[in-house]
């Protein structure tokens, strides 16, 4: 095809205008592997980038899009041929790199992964971005010794995309997951998922002491600021907190004392330029640690038509879990 559907971000003296286009293939930027995209998926920071609410988006025009799955159509790096099956996420796609709302995409053979087996490219995309966040912080709190028997585990914005991923893996690990969410209504659908307790994020929302009763062995928090530091103070001794997200804002209103005198651990989560090595291990235990039941019940199926409204409503919480993409 000379040209393909895309969802393209221009540059504007208001800002920018975004819609859909003919996007013609010779404009498509270098790279060693060109990709036929399936399906994509829909983050917060594709919300962002759609909306223009932040600096996102650093060259114009763009195709937004930070999830792909799809297949090799053409490749001149050693490891890729036509016909493989594949994952990206992050490098910058849909940044600094043209993006997944489109219907091909030119990358860098080096930041592909395989397509778990088993796995179609829905699956891999209601997992998406959020989901492999999700997974890089149950790593991190493995890799520091937060097993099941040390006690329960908060997750933050537990109804949107990275927590509803978290509770079910953590769920199905064997964790005690205690869910926090500002909308009520979704308690059941976070019971479903495994959690074994949900708590208004009011109760992470109050003034932040140096240090308050002990109650998690750690989490994973996607909100930040006052949630996150409310979430170290309460964090029992020893353990650790993966940290993944802004929602709730950049700052963090914090005390040394968790650190200190409870030696409580903060563990960055970066999804972008994860290390091919860390990527290819959350995929794997993906395929393995989560429900596919459980995926298939948090996820929506939308067209790339409607991915501009839902950019809107996943910035205003109005999204519940995952939505899928569908491309080709």
């Amino acid at each position: 095809m000379a040209t393909f559907r895309a969802i393209l971000i221009r540059k504007t003296d208001d800002g920018q205008s975004v819609g859909l286009a003919d996007f013609d293939e010779k404009d498509l930027m270098d790279g060693d592997v060109t990709v036929r995209i399936d399906w994509s998926s829909l983050n917060y920071k594709d919300g962002l980038a759609l909306t223009g609410k932040a600096p996102v988006v650093r060259r114009f025009p763009m195709i937004p899009g930070v999830d792909l799955a799809g297949t090799v159509e053409a490749s001149q790096h050693p490891d890729w041929h036509a016909g493989d099956r594949v994952i990206l996420n992050g490098w910058g796609l849909g940044e600094t790199r043209l993006g997944a709302y489109a219907e091909k995409a030119r990358v860098k053979g080096d930041w592909l992964v395989p397509m778990p087996s088993g796995m179609t490219g829905r699956e891999a995309m209601a997992i998406g971005t959020a989901g492999y966040t999700a997974m890089l912080a149950v790593l991190a709190l493995e890799r520091h010794g937060i097993t099941p028997d040390r006690g329960p585990l908060v997750v933050t914005g537990a109804a949107g995309g990275v927590g509803s991923v978290a509770v079910a893996v953590l769920a199905k690990l064997g964790y005690q997951v205690t869910a926090s969410t500002g909308r009520k209504e979704e308690a059941d659908y976070l019971k479903r998922l495994g959690a074994a307790e949900v708590i208004d994020r009011a109760e992470l929302a109050g003034q932040v002491r140096p240090l308050a009763k002990e109650r998690w062995a750690g989490g994973i928090d996607s909100v930040g600021s006052t949630t996150l530091a409310n979430v170290l103070a309460m964090t029992r001794y020893g353990g650790a907190v993966a940290a993944c997200g802004l929602a709730g804002g950049m700052d963090l209103p914090t005390f040394v004392a968790p650190f200190i005198l409870r030696a409580v651990s903060l563990l960055g989560i970066d999804s972008v330029m994860c290390p091919q090595s860390v990527r290819q291990e959350a995929w794997r235990r993906l395929a393995s640690d989560l429900d596919r039941g459980k995926l298939q019940a948090m996820t929506r199926e939308i067209s790339l038509v409607e991915v501009l409204e839902a950019g809107k409503a996943i910035l205003e919480g109005r999204v519940r879990g995952r939505i899928v993409v569908k491309i080709g």
